[in-house]
């Protein structure tokens, strides 16, 4: 296997289960200040431009979620279990995650790191006050579901995890009100036991 990937949001989630799961992929950086992701040879493997990408045999799978969820099958994994409940609470906390939770999260991300990286200029003030204000309202909702639990879904990690804390390790320089949220902090240092979350891109 092939995972194509660069260090942002997407392919942090692919890359952190690949090396979870001991996964035997082959790590290929693809270099986006230089434009890679828009070559030919590149756009004939995911016509979107995007990464992260999986290459397993004849197989080619974008998007991180998807990539996530055939990962853990081809290690025969409890990441994303078999069972159809189960499924479908996690397709429902990694629909939530998309539109309201990393969404906002997201933006904080984008407006606060990623703009000054790439001389994009300064945060856009109403995007950043926009973004957080949204955050708190999603936020409240998740740190109550994590009360008495120690994940998402059950009493295991699955990829609804991976998904939905995506932009906590870089809390601080996105200026994400995390100290608010007690019960999300609880549950990200549960994942921060993880090497594979902690370092999940190659040296």
């Amino acid at each position: 296997m092939k995972l194509y990937y660069c260090e942002t949001l997407n392919p942090r989630k692919a890359c952190a289960v690949a090396r979870y799961l001991n996964s035997p992929v082959e790590f290929i950086r693809v270099n986006l200040a230089k434009g890679e992701h828009k070559t030919p040879e590149f756009l004939a493997i995911n016509p979107n431009g995007k990464v992260p990408v999986l290459q397993d045999g004849d197989m080619t799978l974008w998007e991180a979620n998807a990539i996530m969820c055939h990962l853990s099958n081809a290690a025969d994994a409890h990441l994303w279990p078999q069972d159809a409940p189960r499924q479908v609470e996690i397709m429902r906390w990694l629909s939530w995650d998309a539109h309201h939770f990393t969404r906002h999260a997201g933006t904080l991300y984008f407006e606060n790191i990623i703009k000054p990286m790439i001389g994009m200029g300064e945060p856009v003030a109403a995007a950043v006050d926009s973004a957080t204000a949204f955050f708190r309202t999603n936020a409240a909702i998740l740190d109550a579901h994590l009360g008495k639990r120690k994940f998402l879904v059950g009493d295991a990690l699955t990829i609804a995890d991976f998904a939905t804390a995506v932009t906590l390790p870089y809390a601080d320089a996105a200026k994400i009100p995390l100290d608010e949220f007690p019960a999300i902090r609880r549950w990200h240092a549960r994942l921060q036991e993880l090497p594979a979350w902690r370092e999940p891109f190659p040296a």
